[in-house]
């Protein structure tokens, strides 16, 4: 019979784990946590590109709708942008005159730059070489119609270089790959248009009105009265030293104005072409008065390299940039002209190309690249007092505008598989599925990394302001 004190003894020896019990314990638990930690970092990883993917998907239908919000109204000229008796074009296809505003006012272009006479973001002055082989015309002598070159505007760009002229003459920052630099490799497109909501209705009562000579019609001055009701701009939105747009739905007229008092333009004649001057209009023709210099918008587009994370640092990305009427001079802050503004749209987008459907002369719509649409002399039946050489003349016979942005998820994914990587972009000469590197411009040429998702979003945008 035992006593009690070998029980006890007994109890003590059998406390506690022993070694190879407590090693086997350890292994089980990291074995455990192991494959917690692998399922999340697995869950982890995909909602990440999940979440990229979702975004990614989002700025690129964002980055399409605003790009085509402002292609729509390219070239826009209140309503008389063609019309007029039809001419027979090469094809035998009876085509509408293209309209546009006869230029009375000495200095509407005076030299390549940001701002340029009363125009903004002009890259090509009068007289300079075509990138495309030809030469645009000089600077006129007498009144003229505005030739297709000074509306909208293309660039096509290499890694290298753009053609039919160089974005950097009209004021954008210079390809490159640091931060501030436009995106190497990038499309730029600039379009011309008359705000719809501005200028001031001329007759009726409450309205503006013109004084005209009774010989001939000539405009001696113009009397602007804002219209609140309508929604007019205040008279004091125009400066001494800006145009006067005057149009209907027949014709448009630029011209220069001298003293500006109370609202009342004078129309001297030392700032015009001598021997013709602009001419009054009807009032049943629905004239309206718009400040060239504000009203006639130039809207360019191009992409900046930008730090995701702001702090001038990888990664990087791209940001789509809309600049209006110059965008903003070199302190970053300061407009460079009445309206004009430079803002960031969105990010995450690295490439952005353009094909523009053109109709030429024989009334065939082609799709075309910026250098090819400067370089055709094959253009529907031009207006009136057209300038020669027509270099450039298929820009006002742009009928619609191919759009190709390519996004990417801004964070590099360095979980992503060779598979997950793979994207096609249908401006590149290479089609299909391809990894980063197979591309035409790879990523890494523009400063960008490789491990991100990427998606290419497409748009066809009709130009409405043409309608032959």
């Amino acid at each position: 019979m035992r006593d009690f004190a070998d029980v006890g003894t007994a109890a003590k020896r059998q406390c506690g784990l022993t070694l190879i019990e407590l090693m086997v314990a350890m292994v089980l638990g990291l074995l455990v946590a192991a494959g917690i930690v692998t399922v999340f970092a697995s869950t982890s990883s995909s909602n990440k590109a999940q979440n990229q993917l979702a975004r990614l998907q989002e700025e690129g239908r964002y980055a399409i709708t605003r790009l085509s919000a402002d292609l729509h109204m390219a070239n826009g000229q209140y309503c008389t942008n063609t019309g007029g008796v039809a001419k027979p074009g090469a094809g035998g296809i009876y085509l509408d005159h293209l309209r546009s505003p006869k230029v009375y006012a000495s200095n509407l272009v005076v030299a390549t730059g940001a701002i340029s006479g009363a125009l903004s973001d002009v890259s090509t002055a009068w007289g300079s070489a075509s990138g495309s082989g030809g030469t645009y015309p000089a600077k006129p002598t007498a009144a003229y119609s505005m030739p297709s070159f000074l509306f909208t505007r293309g660039y096509d760009c290499t890694l290298t270089s753009c053609a039919p002229a160089n974005p950097t003459l009209a004021g954008l920052p210079a390809m490159g790959t640091g931060v501030g630099s436009r995106v190497k490799g990038t499309d730029v497109i600039s379009v011309r248009y008359i705000n719809p909501s501005s200028g001031w209705a001329i007759g009726g009562a409450g309205n503006s009105a013109i004084a005209a000579s009774s010989s001939a019609g000539a405009i001696n001055t113009i009397q602007l009265v804002q219209n609140v009701a309508a929604n007019e701009p205040p008279v004091s939105n125009f400066a001494a030293t800006d145009l006067v747009l005057l149009a209907d739905c027949s014709n448009a007229q630029i011209f220069a104005v001298g003293a500006v008092a109370g609202g009342l333009l004078s129309v001297p004649g030392g700032l015009n072409y001598a021997g013709s001057g602009p001419a009054a209009q009807q009032p049943e023709s629905a004239p309206r008065v718009f400040d060239f210099n504000r009203d006639f918008q130039t809207v360019t587009y191009y992409l900046r390299v930008v730090s995701v994370n702001n702090d001038g640092k990888a990664p990087l990305t791209g940001a789509l940039i809309r600049r209006v009427n110059g965008g903003l001079k070199a302190d970053g802050i300061t407009p460079a002209r009445p309206g004009a503004s430079e803002d960031e749209l969105l990010r995450g987008i690295e490439r952005l190309d353009f094909k523009y459907g053109v109709e030429d002369a024989s009334g065939n719509t082609s799709f075309l690249a910026a250098n090819q649409v400067d370089a055709s002399t094959n253009c529907p039946p031009a207006e009136l007092d057209v300038l020669t050489p027509t270099t450039g003349c298929l820009w006002r016979g742009i009928k619609s505008i191919e759009v190709s942005v390519l996004m990417d998820g801004q964070l590099p994914l360095y979980t992503l598989s060779g598979n997950d990587l793979y994207y096609s972009y249908s401006s590149d000469a290479n089609a299909g599925l391809l990894a980063p590197s197979a591309h035409a411009i790879r990523p890494t040429d523009q400063g960008f990394s490789d491990p991100m998702l990427r998606r290419e979003f497409n748009a066809l945008v009709a130009i409405r302001n043409y309608n032959p």
